[in-house]
């Protein structure tokens, strides 16, 4: 028998054992019941789609750079142009 405690929220942990035989992921949805003198748990929705791969899962807060940017075109621009033509160019 696995016994786990209650926080000071009233939350509990559900070991791991339990929560891989079950599927049991964040997002799911629990649903408790009082049955006599103990508590009866139905799980509810499960997530069983897990993404295949990380890609376009992290957000970056910077400006993306276009694929085709060259940085070596960055620096003839500087050598040849004043500032506010690099700029307008970059902009």
């Amino acid at each position: 028998m696995l016994l786990t405690s209650v926080t000071c929220k009233g939350q509990i942990t559900i070991p791991k054992t339990i929560r891989q035989q079950l599927g049991i992921r964040k997002g799911c949805k629990i649903q408790p019941t009082v049955v006599g003198d103990h508590i009866k748990l139905h799980l509810g929705e499960v997530i069983h789609e897990l993404p295949s791969t990380g890609f376009a899962m992290l957000k970056s807060k910077r400006i993306a750079v276009p694929a085709d940017f060259d940085p070596a075109s960055l620096l003839n621009l500087l050598t040849t142009k004043s500032l506010p033509n690099v700029l307008s160019v970059l902009v």
